[in-house]
């Protein structure tokens, strides 16, 4: 089953997420496009054919392209990008074995069940300190020492190594990181460096050719090339809109940078999507204007702040669309507001659809916290929302996702019948109102047909029908008969409020 497989730079070791240093040079060389262009030409004695007997174009033949050479690039750029070697410790479990080997014997004696209790019983008596080595990628961007890498190849480290391509060697300082966009700054003591110019990754097409430099498995100013596959690509952690290549990338290119046929970096090295944990051509690259925030606030400050909406969000598909009257299956759907957030003063609500923020379209639900994140807290936006069939438009003042804010508000809901949806309801007693968190809503005793096939559940509580809060069969029959392909239940299951789409009929 597959997997993306996150390299920390302590250890290579295989996790659900990986982040891979892509390290990946980009040369130089413009693409050269050559293309037939017909011309017409009316020459002497030549009979020109009537306007009544039109003669049919020739096709025009696609343009030819040449492959870039990235040798330029690769000899003008390539001392600018450094090796880092990290060493440091973790600490991890210590088992009844390793306290008898430090102990300098075992309690156990020759009991051969000890090994078994051992191994798979797991038992654990403290914690011991581990030493970590590790290797990633870096590259200069001021020539008095400013590095930038990744987050996750210094996280644990109590020193940190730069080696140049001249072979120099020098101890690193970290200046700051910051694990939710994975970018870290690093600086040595030297003058008179060699740098690589920044891009804006904004510039940056599907399809452009790109180059990375790094040190995979330790192999220093190793090249490698491909494509940008795509733009603003959401992962799991939902805080960057990472650019997708088919670069190769591998445990220790981590931290290197991505280049564009310009010589510009465009992005740092990141992560990457294997079942292995090697390359399988899926590699993913933080924005370089992304991290160029991230490196400002840290020079400047010494840590990095990001801004907070204070709203839980769901992808839109098109079940969700048929039911909320949306023209595609495009947004953000929010679930839940937590109480005293931005998004609560700012007016929002469950079951709104987020489609626009500032202007910018978001398109799937993790376009939302990657444009927030990156926004400064304090910072107005406006919202443009799918409320109930109508658009509206709300300002938010961003809050600082270092605050901390109340728990998820908890607003009134109602059911639905056992109509086409399937499900048996009843209203809430007051000792249930009250061990849920809510002022209404409906407990779903039974869940049979299109309901339970969406995956609706025995003793979850039904609060809201299309956006619309329900407390009675009633309301539930009423919102579910104005329905056509499908409806929008809100949910609340446990502690977790949860969007799911029941197709009817």
């Amino acid at each position: 089953m597959s997997q993306t497989t996150l390299f920390g730079s302590m250890t290579v070791k295989r996790l659900t997420l990986a982040v891979a240093a892509a390290g990946v040079l980009a040369a130089g060389g413009a693409i050269a496009v050559h293309q037939n262009n017909a011309v017409a030409a009316a020459a002497p004695g030549l009979t020109v054919a009537s306007a009544a007997a039109p003669v049919a174009a020739a096709p025009v033949p696609a343009p030819l392209m040449t492959l870039p050479d990235f040798s330029v690039i690769a000899a003008h750029n390539g001392p600018a990008v450094v090796n880092i070697s990290v060493t440091g410790s973790t600490r991890t479990a210590m088992d009844m074995g390793d306290q008898a080997s430090r102990r300098g014997g075992d309690p156990f004696g020759d009991d051969p069940f000890f090994e078994f209790f051992r191994r798979f019983q797991g038992q654990q008596r403290g914690m011991r300190e581990v030493p970590t080595h590790g290797v990633g990628s870096g590259f200069i961007i001021s020539p008095d020492g400013v590095i930038l890498t990744n987050a996750h190849v210094v996280r644990d480290a109590s020193e940190v190594t730069v080696k140049l391509t001249d072979r120099r060697e020098f101890r690193a300082k970290v200046l700051g990181s910051d694990p939710k966009t994975d970018v870290a700054v690093l600086k040595i003591d030297a003058r008179n460096l060699p740098v690589v110019p920044l891009a804006k990754a904004n510039d940056l097409k599907v399809g452009e050719w790109v180059l990375a430099i790094g040190s995979p498995y330790g192999l220093e100013s190793t090249v490698t090339a491909g494509v940008v596959s795509a733009k603003g690509r959401s992962l799991p952690d939902g805080n960057v809109p990472f650019i997708q290549t088919d670069v190769a990338v591998n445990p220790g290119n981590s931290g290197g940078p991505l280049f564009n046929t310009r010589g510009e970096v465009v992005g740092i090295n990141s992560q990457i999507y294997s079942q292995t944990g090697g390359y399988q051509g899926l590699s993913f690259a933080i924005p370089i204007d992304v991290a160029n925030k991230v490196k400002d606030q840290i020079v400047s400050t010494g840590k990095v702040v990001h801004a907070k909406l204070g709203v839980t969000v769901q992808e839109v598909n098109q079940g969700f669309a048929d039911s909320f009257g949306l023209p595609t299956p495009e947004g953000a759907l929010v679930s839940n507001v937590e109480r005293g957030s931005a998004a609560e003063k700012a007016g929002l609500k469950p079951g709104d659809v987020i489609r626009k923020l500032n202007g910018q379209t978001v398109v799937s639900s993790g376009d939302l916290p990657a444009v927030v994140g990156m926004a400064t807290p304090g910072e107005k936006v406006t919202l443009q929302v799918w409320r109930q069939g109508k658009s509206v438009d709300l300002t938010a003042t961003l809050a600082n996702a270092a605050d901390k804010t109340a728990d998820a508000d908890q607003p009134a809901h109602g059911a639905s019948g056992k109509l086409k949806l399937g499900l048996a309801l009843r209203p809430l007693d007051p000792q249930e109102k009250r061990e849920a968190g809510v002022a209404g809503g409906l407990v779903i005793e039974d869940a049979a047909g299109a309901a339970a096939n969406a995956g609706v559940q025995p003793g979850d509580v039904l609060l809201s029908v299309n956006g619309k809060p329900v407390n009675s069969i009633e309301q539930v029959r009423e919102v579910v008969a104005k329905s056509d392909k499908s409806v929008a239940l809100l949910i609340q299951r446990g502690d977790e409020k949860i969007f799911i789409p029941v197709r009817l009929g």
